[in-house]
């Protein structure tokens, strides 16, 4: 059985205790796939380029990033760039020969590019374009089972490659935590996100919602809006 790590990309996450975990499962002779976010390192470092990140409502209340142009080079120089050559690089130091893999290599992470969001602004419905995020669709596990099979240990992160409209395609944006989710279910993995909070909440800002476990369908469905709603 694989084991899907996702170390999250907010500043609480500190990677080194999970890197040594992830070292022990190697050393045991178990095949781990590491995967992670890196929100927090993008927003500062355009806030160090004299840039503001941009975040917007959709009409149901979500809050996600809008990745325009500019957003999306910082985008692919830090996820790729920093984020992934440290992780493989403590991961190296930790006697696992890791290797730093992005969706858009080998088609490993793909799907559709969403280049206009509905977004609220001042209470009206807008159509937002420009944007560089998408959906996660397909995923080559056959690339991953490859190295997992040769003793590497994959390090995935986003962009994702997405497929534009004319039939070519386009690194995008999408959420770290569902690029995590689909890595382990097309691999038929054990899942293990590392993040800042301790679970789903019914109100985001308030710890004692939290949702402990949802044993029906109406409970589950639950779960999904408050999700969607983080």
């Amino acid at each position: 059985m694989v084991t899907v790590v996702k170390i999250g990309g907010a500043r609480a996450v500190d990677p080194e205790g999970a890197l040594a975990d992830v070292a022990s499962l190697v050393e045991d002779g178990e095949d781990v796939v590491l995967t992670h976010g890196g929100s927090t390192a993008v927003d500062e470092t355009l806030e160090e380029l004299g840039e503001e990140p941009t975040y917007v409502e959709t009409p149901g209340g979500v809050v996600g990033r809008f990745t325009d142009d500019r957003t999306m080079d910082v985008f692919k120089m830090v996820m790729p760039g920093k984020l992934n050559t440290d992780l493989v690089e403590a991961l190296q130091n930790e006697g696992v020969d890791a290797v730093g893999l992005t969706g858009t290599d080998g088609k490993l992470l793909s799907g559709k590019r969403k280049s206009a969001v509905r977004v609220k602004e001042d209470g009206k419905k807008k159509i937002k374009r420009g944007d560089h995020s998408g959906t996660i669709e397909s995923v080559n596990a056959e690339l991953l089972e490859t190295l997992l099979s040769s003793s590497y240990t994959p390090v995935v992160s986003v962009p994702v490659l997405g497929a534009e409209k004319d039939g070519g395609y386009t690194a995008v944006n999408a959420d770290a935590d569902r690029a995590a989710a689909a890595v382990a279910g097309a691999l038929e993995a054990n899942l293990v996100l590392l993040t800042d909070v301790s679970g789903i909440y019914e109100d985001p800002d308030d710890e004692s919602t939290k949702i402990d476990e949802a044993a029906t369908p109406a409970a589950f469905e639950a779960v999904k809006d408050a999700a969607e709603g983080s």
